[in-house]
C-alpha cells in the first residue's frame, strides 16, 4: 500500500501562529508514516531555512519554496527546499490525499 501524502501550503512569516500548526502537522504526519508536502508562498518563503526543516526533510518531509515569493522577499535560492513555481504547486494539489492552506 502507498504511503499516504499531506500537502500543506503556508503563506505566513515567521513570527505568524500557523507556523507552529503547521510544524505540528509535519511532525504527526511524519510519526503517522505519512509523507508531508510543504509548500512555501508569499512571505511563508521567509521560513525556508529554519533550522527544525532540516531535520523534518532528513525524516521524509518534501520542502518547496515559491521561487518568486523568495525573489521578492531576497531569499537566496538553496537546498534546503525545491525552488518552484505554481504548476508544482497545483501538482501537490492534486497528487495529495489532503491538502491544507494556512494563510
Amino acid at each position: 500500500m502507498p504511503k499516504r501524502k499531506l500537502g500543506l501550503l503556508l503563506s505566513t512569516p515567521p513570527n505568524h501562529q500557523n507556523l507552529q500548526t503547521v510544524l505540528s502537522l509535519v511532525e504527526e504526519a511524519l510519526n503517522q508514516g505519512m509523507t508531508p508536502y510543504l509548500y512555501l508562498i508569499d512571505e511563508g518563503v521567509k521560513n525556508v531555512d529554519l533550522p527544525v526543516f532540516s531535520g523534518f526533510s532528513e525524516r521524509g518531509l518534501k520542502l518547496f519554496a515559491c521561487a518568486y515569493g523568495a525573489q521578492r522577499y531576497g531569499i537566496a535560492v538553496s537546498d534546503q527546499a525545491v525552488f518552484c513555481g505554481l504548476v508544482v504547486l497545483s501538482d501537490l494539489i492534486k497528487g495529495c490525499d489532503r491538502f491544507i492552506v494556512f494563510n
